[in-house]
């Protein structure tokens, strides 16, 4: 049902801007435990604690805080919530495309142009954004 994903790239942007702020700041408050020693590795760091925010948030309530916030969540392709082995796989294969700016941007182009707005991480596991308040 088209409805499913009206609008949700615009979701999605808005959702990956908040992700962004609020890794930033735990990638901050967490560079302070460590004495400050993770700005000497920060993108490095920033990949890593991004990682498990995903796979923590995916893996038990389908959404990042950014999605929920916007009212969008994952969907597997079989329409069920994100289980602990999805959350995994999608958050390391967004880790990847987003580390490579290539495949970054053939995902951007891949959510304006695809009928369900999947990115390439979703098209490889057949996941899908949706509404929430569906």
């Amino acid at each position: 049902d088209a409805d499913y994903y009206d609008g949700t790239w615009r979701k999605r942007l808005v959702a990956w801007v908040l992700d962004l702020v609020i890794i930033t700041l735990l990638t901050l408050v967490l560079s302070m435990l460590t004495a400050f020693t993770a700005f000497f590795f920060w993108p490095a760091f920033w990949l890593a604690i991004g990682l498990v925010y995903r796979i923590a948030t995916l893996g038990t309530g389908s959404a990042t805080w950014g999605m929920a916030l916007v009212g969008m969540e994952l969907r597997r392709a079989n329409g069920g919530r994100f289980d602990p082995a999805t959350a995994v796989l999608h958050s390391g294969l967004y880790s990847i495309f987003i580390a490579m700016p290539p495949l970054q941007l053939a995902s951007v182009v891949a959510m304006l142009v695809t009928e369900r707005n999947q990115g390439l991480h979703d098209l490889v596991l057949g996941t899908a954004a949706l509404r929430a308040s569906l």
